[in-house]
């Protein structure tokens, strides 16, 4: 195939890191997956991802921001993150008690998600989810 015939569509989005930025992440994914039966994961998936990046990163300060990627295929959803950097770890799902205010984000997205994969990005990090959009022959998804 041609590299400019692709049926893969990316969108991107760049956001100032405030928190009301997150509300216009969520409608941007909602409209673009509008009538997708995973519009809603989707959504709740970039809303996670991208409170993260504000609360725990650089994204958060007065010049900071974030970035949203979306791409689809007819095989999968990929909804990307990428940070302004400056969390000092590596962002990854922790097991929380009943009591904890927050640390159940980034689980809650591989609870979602068929694949989360996280990637150092230019003193940053992109976090990406992917959700299949038809099962693959051989996976045991619940």
């Amino acid at each position: 195939m041609h590299e400019y015939m692709s049926k893969a569509r990316v969108w991107g989005l760049t956001c100032p890191g405030f928190p009301e930025e997150i509300g216009r992440a969520r409608r941007w994914t909602r409209d673009i997956l509008r009538g997708s039966p995973l519009a809603g994961n989707a959504e709740l998936i970039v809303s996670e991802l991208s409170t993260n990046a504000i609360l725990h990163t650089a994204s958060g300060m007065e010049s900071g921001s974030f970035h949203v990627a979306l791409a689809v295929s007819p095989q999968v959803i990929a909804l990307s993150v990428t940070d302004d950097g400056g969390a000092g770890t590596t962002p990854k799902a922790e097991r929380q008690d009943d009591q904890a205010e927050h640390g159940r984000g980034l689980s809650m997205v591989s609870a979602l998600a068929h694949r989360v994969v996280v990637r150092n990005s230019l003193g940053g990090y992109t976090v990406t989810a992917e959700l299949f959009t038809e099962t693959i022959p051989g996976d045991q998804l619940c």
